[in-house]
């Protein structure tokens, strides 16, 4: 390596902000506090974090991988049954060729940095969206992954891949002519054992992060009775404080079903 080259390098480092821990960052809730059991989460803002911090793309990728590690262990602690994160869209193709292809790469290396923990805590991992169009080193760790954990179930976590409500809702369709069912056999609940959520509770609460205030379209089907809720902060500042204040929220609502 070159004197500049290290000297770049060295740059870098001081630069780039401080991972955080992996574990669980913020204190317990306050037992008042009423936790999702199914919390979604939109993971908006990485590339405008990373622009904000004078860093590339692939920078605020991957420090939201980080954070995604870290929420899997933040919600565990805090009672949360099954915590879903949109990763990647079916939109997400449109973008440039050398970020998606970094994109495939960084949740392949997640995944295979984290099934032995996932597996130890005995966290049941699940991916939800196509696979005919994933790399097939992503496709092999998402494989591996679930067949690691399969036998787990007190607490779960997605992650959408090449995902899109529309997408799912017309794959479900598509497998249910498949099995040749009758009309009068189709009801709201036979419908739900073809989604790509089959055996998981409806979402509770849909997290939004960097100011946006739409859902694009996750999991359309399973959130008729789903809270929202939608913060400033990018992806890659969210923490235990912020998801705090979040479920904090959460609990002084009245959910009505409808009533």
């Amino acid at each position: 390596m070159t004197i500049r080259g290290w000297i770049r390098g060295v740059a870098g480092m001081l630069q780039r902000p401080k991972p955080a821990s992996r574990r669980p960052l913020a204190e317990p809730l306050d037992p008042s506090i009423q936790v999702p059991k199914h919390l979604v989460i939109i993971p908006d803002g990485t590339r405008r974090w990373a622009d904000a911090h004078g860093l590339s793309k692939t920078e605020g990728h991957r420090r939201g991988a980080e954070v995604v590690e870290e929420l899997i262990w933040q919600c565990r602690e805090w009672g949360v049954a099954v915590l879903t994160i949109w990763g990647f869209s079916t939109q997400n193709w449109n973008r440039p060729k050398k970020e998606v292809s970094y994109l495939m790469d960084l949740m392949a290396e997640f995944l295979e940095r984290n099934v032995s923990d996932l597996e130890e805590n005995q966290v049941r991992f699940r991916h939800l969206g196509r696979r005919d169009r994933i790399p097939e080193r992503l496709r092999k760790a998402i494989e591996r992954a679930e067949e690691r954990t399969s036998q787990y179930s007190a607490y779960r976590f997605n992650l959408c891949l090449d995902y899109g409500g529309r997408d799912e809702i017309v794959r479900a369709i598509g497998r249910i002519i498949d099995t040749g069912m009758r009309r009068e056999e189709l009801t709201e609940e036979t419908f739900s054992e073809f989604l790509d959520t089959h055996g998981l509770p409806d979402p509770d609460l849909m997290l939004r992060t960097s100011g946006e205030r739409r859902l694009s379209g996750i999991l359309p089907y399973q959130s008729e009775s789903t809270e929202l809720a939608f913060v400033d902060e990018h992806f890659p500042d969210l923490n235990g404080d912020i998801l705090r204040r979040v479920f904090e929220d959460y609990s002084r609502r009245e959910r009505r079903y409808g009533e």
